[in-house]
């Protein structure tokens, strides 16, 4: 039987298979809780504080995928299988798929919309996502 994430492997499919890098797991793992401490700081923007939390938490999750041995074709689905990749549910998947829409609509369309209420919940999501990949021992060598 195979995985859900393997269904999500192939032609036109989000994920590709790729084994782990132990140094890409590292460096992900490095930026993200850097830019999740940035994020924290009350000093700056929130759209600043949102732009650092998001990808913290893009970061993280895409170092979780990493992990698996799978590589993201599309920025999303590295949020949408934190059930499988870290064992999280939908109240942490949720809030960053909304912010992952928020963040598209202040990208491509200049209309960043951030409240104090979504910076928390993204802040407290990426917080959760950051002390699971804590608990990640070391990616297992392919060979």
């Amino acid at each position: 039987m195979s995985s859900r994430l393997d269904r999500l492997t192939g032609s036109g499919k989000p994920l590709a298979r790729e084994a782990p890098d132990q140094r890409e797991f590292d460096g992900l793992k490095r930026s993200g809780l850097a830019r999740l401490a940035d994020a924290q700081l009350q000093g700056l923007s929130p759209e600043g504080r949102f732009d650092l939390a998001y990808n913290a938490a893009h970061a993280l999750c895409l170092a979780a995928l990493r992990w698996h041995g799978y590589r993201a074709n599309h920025r999303y689905i590295v949020f949408q299988v934190l059930p499988q990749t870290l064992g999280l549910g939908p109240e942490v998947w949720r809030v960053l798929a909304k912010c992952h829409d928020v963040r598209n609509l202040g990208e491509y369309e200049g209309d960043l919309n951030i409240d104090d209420r979504l910076l928390a919940d993204l802040l407290a999501a990426c917080q959760v996502v950051a002390e699971q990949i804590d608990a990640l021992t070391p990616p297992s060598d392919p060979s």
